[in-house]
């Protein structure tokens, strides 16, 4: 029993310097009511830290206070939501103080929602609310479970009586079906134009579209034979192509166009956001491509292509318009300012929700 006695100071002390190194509890982003924001990171021994992304026309240098944190101030950001990193000592961080993070596989950003003055279309609002369910499907064209997010409308009775149309959304190349959700707040978007009677009530479907290492086309197969009779056989959805619709942003916008352009007899609805399309698939579908353009035209009741003018994918957009103009197809073109950012992603999701299945 002594040596019990003497060991237990040892631990509590080994236990209180312990908790005496522990980082101090900062609060980071803090928005504030004039729309500026101040950011905090703590590293006591960093020689450097800025702060980057999109809400800045630069990087922003931050300052280290006696206790390690280093804060900065940035003036006020027009309202919405925009994704931030930390660069520490040249090393690229998310705000460990954040837990809304950017959902992508390539790097992980936070990501900072600044709220309107009066509520933005992408927030959350005082409105009914649809469900989002994590699925998993078999993708015999893969050979793997994969996984996609399901948004149902308010109201909706899996057994019910009432049958919904389907909007296939497709997310960028290193996203993951988790983007249009954390950082695109599509079922925000929807809820909030079903409520104010400006969409249609739709499921919403957003599948992980990366299929690397093999290549792209596997995904339009898995969409095609997979995805959609999955939907089908789960879900009480309408099944005839004016009541399905596909629509993605970059890398899911070329997949839009690959997926959609090539099944007009499946898809009544295409919009296809800021499209990559410098992919093996796409050249092979429309190089020498002499489509049937009045039966494509009949078939596809809306096709829109949407870009910002400062996006890096603008000319090589206005090149493709002009390609499906000149093969008589009918397309409708969104161009507004911006780069190639979720920013817009989020307009150009809320246009098309007001246009399909009506």
């Amino acid at each position: 029993m002594k040596r019990w006695y003497c060991i237990l100071p040892v631990l509590l002390l080994a236990g209180n310097a312990t908790l005496a190194q522990r980082p101090p509890s900062i609060n980071s982003p803090e928005v504030k009511a004039d729309h500026s924001i101040t950011f905090r990171y703590y590293a006591r021994n960093a020689q450097s830290v800025i702060v980057k992304g999109e809400l800045l026309t630069a990087p922003v240098p931050m300052t280290k206070d006696t206790a390690g944190i280093w804060s900065v101030t940035v003036p006020p950001v027009k309202p919405d939501i925009y994704p931030y990193s930390f660069v520490v000592d040249n090393v690229e961080l998310a705000d460990p103080n954040n837990t809304l993070i950017f959902a992508n596989e390539r790097f992980k950003r936070s990501i900072v929602d600044i709220p309107g003055n009066e509520p933005l279309v992408h927030a959350l609002q005082n409105v009914p609310h649809g469900k989002l369910s994590y699925r998993y499907y078999t993708s015999t064209t893969l050979g793997a479970t994969r996984t996609l997010l399901v948004y149902t409308p308010p109201g909706f009775m899996a057994n019910g009586t009432t049958k919904y149309p389907v909007l296939y959304l497709i997310h960028g190349g290193s996203d993951t079906e988790e983007t249009w959700t954390k950082v695109g707040r599509a079922h925000f978007i929807a809820d909030n134009l079903i409520a104010k009677k400006l969409a249609t009530p739709m499921i919403i479907v957003m599948p992980y579209g990366n299929v690397r290492p093999r290549p792209m086309p596997d995904f339009t197969r898995d969409m095609i034979d997979d995805i959609i009779p999955f939907i089908q056989s789960n879900y009480p959805v309408l099944t005839d192509s004016k009541h399905r619709a596909v629509a993605g942003f970059s890398v899911g916008g070329g997949q839009t166009l690959n997926i959609g352009l090539t099944n007009t007899d499946k898809f009544g609805y295409i919009a296809a956001y800021a499209p990559y399309t410098a992919t093996e698939e796409f050249q092979k579908n429309f190089s020498n491509w002499s489509p049937d353009a009045g039966k494509i035209n009949a078939q596809v009741k809306l096709f829109t292509i949407s870009v910002g003018t400062e996006d890096f994918l603008f000319e090589s957009v206005k090149k493709n318009l002009a390609m499906f103009k000149e093969k008589n197809i009918r397309v409708k073109s969104y161009i507004v300012p911006g780069g190639h950012t979720w920013m817009n992603c989020k307009q150009y999701l809320a246009t098309t929700l007001q246009e399909i299945f009506k």
